[in-house]
């Protein structure tokens, strides 16, 4: 347990340490679990069989001594087939090996794709890509089982061995000692047979299991290894920096820098860059030029492959794509840092946060949920800011923070954050806005890698490059004449009360179920039923049954042989003893009759194990796939409600311990019950006497056995429980590691890991110390049980038969060892089968409704055909016991409408994009073409409308995949789409093109390259019904700029809904959708709408007086233009 706990303390102070390019290429999420939850366990079972290593050779040789003194040559011919079982272990030892590291890598591979499709499922049940995700966790699974199926036949085959090998020695010794001229007697069969007992413990079982336990720990460590000398992030030296540059925060001369030594390219090249203290610096370019990259080499994620780098101050960062951990939001602000309230309190109100914290039930203290999952955009973006502004640091680095939050939200954020309460520190803010671009000290203009220009605001107006027409358009419009104005404190929207609900309310994470009480009939039911062959099963049970029938027979035979030979002693009239035999069958037909019996066994022993194992790999992969695919069609609640790495869990230790430990374990508990049954019988046949005290340790075991049982069952579904925080907290820190380097948190998070770690270690020593204490009391009670048993024979004389002692006692011993190793199997096969439970229970979760049409259902091929859109009385609420979120919802967009929807951060602008798709629990009806989708299959209507989501997703694999997993394209197609949004060029310069590497989440393309790629995708699907979820935050104004124009140049004929921040995406518009708190307010021509001075005029004059008046010439211009072309 110490090893296991110290690999895992290892592991993750190894993660915090990990290069960046480490984490894109070599790791995943699903390889750390596999880490934590099957390498280091293999850790923990080689521990407790290490020292049958030695004790089983040792016995051998000791063991060969004393028979020999017995049975002479015999002993040496019967110690022969131990002696062979060694090298045949050995060699089974490095096939599993061989096979488990090759196993582990097939594991790491479907659970790499399992986080992928749990952290996207939201997209890919947007895109209809159930079936495609599907078919590649098939095809993982289906290369995983195919090695666990041979790594269970080498299982298979050290299982015979382990069964067939004492047996096949006794009767060799006993062969051999009466072929060389002796008879057989009591004393030395039963001696010998005694003996034989002990080695098939301790050489063929323990022995045989340390073997493979090594060679598993082998493949672990190897693992471990490879992993522990990954490479990591540079550390800089303490040294003295240069007088120059002590008091310059961040000094660059000539920094060269790239993500990854295998690329040919630099990521940034030639930078030079001097940061004089308090300045506020702003970075711009369009996407993938290098602003965030720049950020990276400050912090030191990115290292330098030449160049100098000197930071002087404590540094503060908020990444671009907001980190949000599963706790509340007041834990989230302070990063284990103590409260200050005053600041707390300063920092709630710049980040305008305190409306949103209001309304909430519980306030800062509810729980934000993994990744953020209860919070909207919008929050998340402003907690991941407030987190960096709580830290008095002397440099606060911000990647583009503002992407995610309304017009007006983000104009008081800069004004009461940046020129308010960060007065006199140094900023560098990464940004696309270029509203805010005037106020800073210092632009800079990234370019493929390369500072491109770099002044003041006015600097680069004069500049004659072709990447600063943005300001010349800024100046044009006047943009900045109102923009450093004060912003109007008052909200004039009409705001609620505190009472209302919170329009973007998600359902809170719950814990996690732990079932109760004795382990239910039905899961054994159900894990054999799980093998879908009733014949199979069948067969195996015969050949079970067949298999004790026939050992018990030749453990009978050798008794009555022995009792034939010395019945056939007489005493002749002179008083001498004589041999005669007397026996039904004569020596040479016992002998013929044990051959054949012994040669039956290892035909029926092959059988039985390949017909066990052939079950198991059934029920395992069948389980799997039930588990998937209710995980795949389950509702959003259940992934709203359950962290990841809960998920995670069920299909890495889970569905591990059902691959490879269970099957073992329950084959220990049928062949010792079947071994017991067969004791039972030899007993009753020789004396029924010998049943009373077999009877009544028989209870008494029984009611031992369910204190332990209940106790370790429920101990161990603690030990469950307690590990998915484990896992959860791993996914947690990889996710948001570059945020946990930056603050120096190491240590926090380290502390919080221990915990867990920590937590999860106490119910698993409780459970080990369980296990060895029933073994203990088990002993005991056997040694009396043996006491009884050998007193009996002395009170009934007529029990005195010398044969039927023997075996009586050989049998007690034995049952002695299957009551102590059999009972305890039967305790893990128990906790174990919680595995299959908690698979079980994640196989019947509460489904979406029906994905495929029937026939007479189906709707038309080209339905639909105008892109009508309907909502009526719609209402929504993300659980089925959570209030609505949206409240009698009514509006039409016409056909080829350009409709915005616009209102503040928790509005409800993206419920109504989950109540379109049908991802939360709706009343009412939304109609598209006259058709209600409530009548049609998920898959029929959500195939026909496209969607760039509000956070572009993309998954580990070829681009290809990412943009068309049904291959229903051509190349020429796939790269006609990308010419239209001008990312050609970028993937054409990849060596692959279009199957090219898609690293984890899409890490090696920028955020604004992810997003053109969504765009790449609604583009080649060609629908009727086009949604932008906020599709623009994470990009520059030219890329805005291209989206926008592709939108309208390829969407012409379209029903288009787009939800923005940015006022000047959509205010040429057909319509403005307004919500606030879950209701529609306005909808309108955005003209109209400014006409009636509501919610959204006061929302357009917040942006400033300039840009107000060009965002009101736009709509005016539109509405007039529209008339014309009606009249």
């Amino acid at each position: 347990m110490k090893v296991r706990v110290a690999c895992c303390t290892l592991i993750y102070r190894k993660i915090l340490r990990l290069s960046n390019s480490v984490l894109e290429n070599e790791t995943s999420v699903g390889q750390m679990i596999n880490f934590l939850s099957n390498d280091v366990n293999r850790l923990d079972y080689f521990v407790i069989a290490i020292h049958y290593l030695w004790i089983g050779p040792l016995q051998v040789f000791v063991i060969a001594y004393l028979t020999f003194r017995e049975i002479g040559l015999g002993a040496i011919t019967g110690m022969i087939a131990f002696l062979l079982c060694i090298p045949l272990q050995i060699f089974l030892g490095r096939k599993v090996s061989r096979l488990t590291s090759v196993s582990a890598k097939k594991t790491d591979n479907r659970l790499r794709l399992m986080n992928q499709i749990i952290n996207g499922v939201e997209v890919i049940k947007m895109y209809v890509w159930e079936v495609p995700y599907s078919l590649l966790v098939e095809k993982a699974r289906r290369k995983e089982v195919d090695v666990i199926k041979k790594y269970s036949i080498v299982e298979q085959i050290g299982l015979t061995l382990d069964m067939y090998f004492p047996r096949v020695g006794l009767f060799i010794a006993i062969l051999t000692y009466v072929l060389t001229g002796n008879n057989v007697d009591a004393e030395k069969v039963f001696m010998t047979t005694a003996f034989y007992t002990i080695l098939r413990d301790s050489m063929t079982t323990g022995f045989a299991i340390s073997v493979h336990q090594l060679a598993e720990a082998l493949v672990s460590i190897r693992r471990l290894e490879k992993f522990m000398t990954y490479p990591e992030i540079s550390v800089p030296q303490k040294v003295q920096n240069q007088v120059a540059t002590q008091s310059v925060p961040i000094y660059l001369k000539n920094v060269t820098a790239r993500w990854d030594n295998s690329r040919d390219n630099d990521t940034l090249q030639n930078i030079h860059l001097t940061v004089e203290a308090g300045s506020f610096i702003a970075v711009i370019g369009q996407i993938g030029s290098g602003k965030s990259s720049l950020l990276q080499v400050i912090l030191r994620e990115l290292s330098l492959t030449e160049g100098v780098l000197e930071t002087n101050g404590k540094i503060s960062f908020a990444d671009q794509r907001p980190w949000i951990f599963a706790s509340s939001i007041r834990q989230n602000i302070l990063f284990g840092q103590s409260m200050n309230e005053a600041r707390y309190n300063e920092v709630i109100r710049v980040c305008q946060l305190t409306r949103d914290i209001d309304l909430f039930t519980h306030k800062d203290r509810t729980m934000a949920g993994e990744r953020g999952i209860n919070l909207s955009g919008g929050q998340r973006a402003r907690i991941n800011l407030a987190r960096a502004l709580y830290t008095d640091a002397d440099i606060y680095l911000l990647d583009d923070p503002l992407s995610a939050v309304d017009t007006h939200v983000g104009s008081r954020i800069v004004d009461e954050c940046i020129h308010g309460f960060l007065k006199g520190k140094t900023i560098i803010l990464v940004t696309h806005q270029i509203q805010y671009l005037k106020a800073a000290d210092q632009i800079i203009v990234m370019n493929n890698g390369s500072i491109q220009a770099k002044g003041s605001f006015e600097e680069l107006q004069s500049m004659n490059l072709d990447s600063m027409k943005v300001f010349e358009e800024i100046e044009d419009k006047e943009e900045f004449g109102e923009a450093e104005t004060k912003i109007e404190k008052k909200r004039t929207m009409g705001e609620t009360k505190k009472e209302d609900a919170v329009a973007e309310q998600e359902p809170v994470e719950v814990a996690e179920t732990r079932s109760k009480g004795k382990m239910s009939s039905n899961v054994f039911f159900s894990y054999w039923k799980a093998s879908r062959n009733i014949f199979l099963v069948l067969l195996m049970t015969i050949m079970f049954i067949s298999s004790q029938s026939i050992a018990s027979g030749s453990d009978y035979l050798v008794a009555f042989w022995v009792n034939t030979e010395m019945a056939s002693w007489v005493r002749s009239d002179n008083g001498t003893m004589g041999f005669q035999w007397s026996g039904p069958l004569s020596r040479n037909e016992i002998i013929y009759i044990y051959s054949g019996l012994t040669m039956g066994i290892a035909c029926i022993y092959v059988a039985q194990t390949f017909t066990y194992y052939a079950v198991c790999m059934r029920a395992s992969k069948n389980l799997h796939a039930q588990m998937f695919r209710s995980i795949v069609r389950a509702v959003m609640y259940f992934y709203n409600t359950n962290p990841a790495g809960r998920i995670l869990n069920r299909f890495s230790k889970d569905i591990g311990i059902i691959d490879k430990k269970m099957p073992f374990t329950m084959f220990d508990v049928i062949i010792m019950f079947l071994n017991f049954m067969g004791t039972i019988v030899i007993l009753g046949t020789v004396s029924v006497w010998l049943l009373i005290p077999t009877c009544v340790i028989i209870v008494l075991f029984y009611y031992m056995r369910v204190v332990y049982i209940s106790t370790s069952r429920a101990v161990k579904r603690m030990e469950g429980t307690t590990r998915s925080p484990v896992f959860d907290h791993v996914g947690a820190t990889l996710q948001g590691l570059t945020t946990i380097r930056a603050f120096k948190a190491e240590k926090i998070v380290t502390t919080e890991f221990d915990n867990h770690q920590d937590l999860h270690t106490s119910t698993w020593f409780i459970f080990i110390s369980l296990s060895r204490a029933f073994g203990l009391y088990i002993e005991a009670f056997c040694l009396i049980y043996i006491a009884v048993i050998t007193i009996m024979f002395f009170v009934f004389e007529d029990l005195a038969i010398a044969g039927d002692i023997g075996l009586v006692i050989t049998q007690v011993s034995a049952v002695v060892g299957i009551l102590q190793w059999g009972i305890r199997q039967t305790g893990e096969l128990e906790n174990q089968m919680t595995s299959v439970e908690r698979v079980l229970e994640y196989s019947k979760l509460e489904e979406e409704p029906f994905l495929d049409s029937i026939p007479e259902k189906k709707p038309p091929e080209e339905w639909p055909t105008k892109g009508l859109v309907e909502f009526r009385g719609v209402r929504l609420k993300y659980g089925p016991k959570s209030t609505c979120v949206l409240n009698g919802i009514n509006f039409v967009i016409k056909p080829k409408e350009k409709v915005g929807v616009v209102g503040r951060t928790g509005a409800g602008k993206t419920s109504l994009i989950s109540a379109l798709f049908r991802l939360a629990y709706i009343e009412g009806e939304i109609i598209i073409d006259g058709i209600p989708t409530n009548e049609i299959a998920l898959h029929d209507f959500r195939s026909k409308i496209s969607i760039i989501p509000q956070e572009p997703v993309l998954f580990g694999g070829s681009l290809r995949r990412n943009l068309d997993p049904f291959d229903e394209y051509s190349d020429n197609v796939l790269w006609e789409a990308l010419g239209e949004v001008e990312i050609r060029e970028t993937i054409s310069e990849m060596a692959a093109g279009l199957n090219s590497k898609v690293s984890e989440e899409g890490s090696n393309f920028s955020v604004g390259q992810r997003q053109l790629l969504c765009l790449v995708r609604a583009l080649i699907r060609n629908n009727k019904i086009m949604v932008l979820d906020e599709a623009t935050a994470n990009v520059d104004p030219q890329t805005d700029s291209l989206i926008q124009q592709t939108v309208r140049k390829k969407f012409v004929d379209c029903t288009v809904i787009t939800i923005a921040h940015r006022l000047n995406t959509i205010m040429d518009s057909d319509k403005i959708l307004v919500m606030d708190q879950g209701c529609l307010v306005e909808y309108d021509h955005p003209y109209v709408l400014l006409q009636k001075k509501g919610y959204f005029y006061n929302m357009v004059q917040q942006t400033g007086a300039a840009m107000a008046n060009s965002l009101s010439e736009v709509a005016k211009n539109c509405f007039y233009k529209n008339n014309e072309a009606v009249s």
